[in-house]
C-alpha cells in the first residue's frame, strides 16, 4: 500500500470541518413525532447497521410493503424478522451489541430519516402474529427503542441521482446475482482447500 497520512485525533478532525450547524444539532429528537411516524409508516426499505461484540461493523437492507416497521409508541419500533438464509447476523449482533443504527429511505423523496437506538430480540407471541404472512408468524423481531431521531438532508441523494431513471447504468453492466454468488462461492471454496493443504 503506498504511503497515506491519517487523522491522529478527533480535534484534528475537528480542526479540519469546524464547529456543526446549530441547527443540525438542534433538529436531532429522542422520540418519534408524527413527522417521523408518518415517514417509517410510508417507507418499504431501510439500512439497519450494527455491530458485534469485537467491533466489526455490518449493514443489512430490509424491506417489505410500506409499514412493516411497526410503530409502537413514540419511542419504540419493532422490526418482525422475515424468513431468509438463517445467517441471522444482524439479530447475533444485537445481542451482543444493542447499539444499532437505520436508514429509512422512500422511493422519490430525496431526504432520509435517521434512528439510532437499542435493540432488544423479543419473541413474544402477541406482537409477532399480527405480522403473519402466507402462514408463517416471525420466528423473532426487534423491538428498538429510540434514542436519536433525525431527517437527513437531501445532498447524497441529490449528488447520487438514485431517483433519475435517466441516470440508472445499464443493467448489462452488472452481472447477475446468480453468476456473482457462484463466483463468490467457488472462491470462498478455493480458500477454505488452500487452508486444508
Amino acid at each position: 500500500m503506498v504511503s497515506i497520512a491519517f487523522v491522529q485525533s478527533e480535534q484534528q478532525l475537528r480542526d479540519l470541518y469546524g464547529a456543526p450547524d446549530t441547527l443540525a444539532l438542534r433538529k436531532v429528537l429522542d422520540h418519534l413525532d408524527v413527522h417521523c411516524r408518518n415517514f417509517i409508516s410510508a417507507s418499504p426499505f431501510f439500512m439497519l447497521a450494527t455491530h458485534d461484540r469485537d467491533g466489526h461493523s455490518d449493514a443489512s437492507p430490509r424491506g417489505d410493503q410500506p409499514g412493516f416497521v411497526e410503530i409502537l409508541d413514540d419511542r419504540h419500533l419493532l422490526l418482525p424478522d422475515k424468513p431468509g438464509n438463517n445467517r441471522i447476523d444482524s439479530l447475533i449482533n444485537v445481542f451482543h451489541s444493542p447499539s444499532i443504527g437505520m436508514l429509512f429511505l422512500i422511493p422519490g423523496v430525496r431526504e432520509t430519516l435517521r434512528i439510532n437506538g437499542e435493540a432488544r430480540i423479543t419473541c413474544d407471541p402477541s406482537l409477532l402474529l399480527k405480522h403473519e404472512e402466507g402462514g408463517k408468524v416471525p420466528k423473532t423481531g426487534l423491538v428498538i427503542e429510540v434514542r436519536e431521531a433525525f431527517l437527513h438532508c437531501a445532498r447524497s441523494v441529490m449528488r447520487a441521482k438514485i431517483w433519475v431513471p435517466e441516470t440508472w447504468p445499464d443493467r448489462k453492466v452488472v452481472p447477475s446475482a446468480g453468476r456473482i454468488w457462484s463466483d463468490h462461492i467457488a472462491l470462498s471454496s478455493a480458500a477454505e482447500q488452500g487452508e486444508v493443504q
